[in-house]
């Protein structure tokens, strides 16, 4: 059974709708990422998906039931969340971040036990952060701070991860440093991870599963190197594009068919 999906939701903020009549499945243990261009919904899709913005129409189910039914501390449990751009409290250091994870585990009469400083434990270690632990939080490169917050959710020990653009603002070395870890957390944890994405080489190269979005519907979803076609990626970008394979991975790689003034490249049109 899939764990998290959206069945005929329709989502908006005040009079405005921004996602129609979608229903997606998250498969299991994959790595899913959300793309399309700006204002498709992809993010309002992800909020959903978090119970953090209930439908006007259709339901999102958790473990087959409607996840705005269910009491928050249990949805903790079972869906961590990494928002775009979190702000951490002035002067918290990365244990302590990493420890309000635990936030959803613990009980009023015994706040603190062995099992969450094990969870903060791996939680540190799995990031690569142990030996900065004590750093406060403010003073870490964006790479490093990224992985604090990665951290925190993995804390919260929750078999779904959801991230929204979780490489914005960061340089190209630092976004691969994030991708390869949450790619390590999937194929050793075994976790589900969604995110949302603007590269699309970065969607082919890490997901196992692509949704691609456009004004506010579902215009395709499954394997990248389906959904990633030059046709599909035309078509919902409005560029005129080729796919060739990435020549290490393999997984598509979306060339631009137009050089800058607006010339066609022949080099990269397989029908020349």
């Amino acid at each position: 059974m899939t764990r998290l999906e959206a069945k005929d939701v329709t989502l908006g903020y005040g009079d405005h709708v921004v996602v129609h009549d979608v229903s997606v499945a998250i498969p299991d243990g994959g790595i899913t990422a959300i793309v399309g261009p700006n204002g498709c919904g992809k993010s309002t899709l992800l909020r959903a998906l978090a119970r953090l913005l209930p439908p006007r129409e259709g339901v999102v189910l958790l473990d087959g039931e409607d996840v705005h039914r269910l009491p928050t501390r249990e949805v903790a449990r079972r869906i961590g969340l990494l928002p775009q751009s979190p702000l951490a409290p002035a002067g918290i250091t990365v244990a302590e971040l990493v420890g309000r994870g635990r936030t959803p585990h613990q009980k009023i009469l015994r706040p603190w036990t062995p099992a969450d400083e094990a969870a903060v434990f791996s939680a540190l270690h799995s990031t690569g952060l142990t030996d900065i632990q004590d750093a406060v939080v403010d003073e870490l490169s964006g790479g490093q701070r990224q992985r604090a917050w990665i951290a925190m959710a993995l804390a919260q020990d929750t078999p779904l991860m959801l991230l929204d653009e979780p490489t914005t603002y960061l340089d190209i070395a630092h976004q691969y440093e994030v991708l390869d870890l949450l790619h390590r957390l999937h194929t050793r944890q075994h976790r589900t991870v969604v995110m949302v994405v603007h590269d699309l080489h970065q969607a082919a190269r890490y997901a196992t599963h692509v949704v691609a979005m456009s004004e506010g519907r579902i215009a395709a979803s499954g394997p990248p190197a389906e959904v990633l076609t030059a046709e599909l990626v035309s078509s919902v970008f409005h560029l005129d594009v080729r796919v060739i394979p990435d020549p290490v991975t393999g997984t598509p790689v979306i060339v631009p068919a137009t050089l800058p003034g607006g010339a066609h490249d022949a080099s990269v049109d397989p029908h020349p």
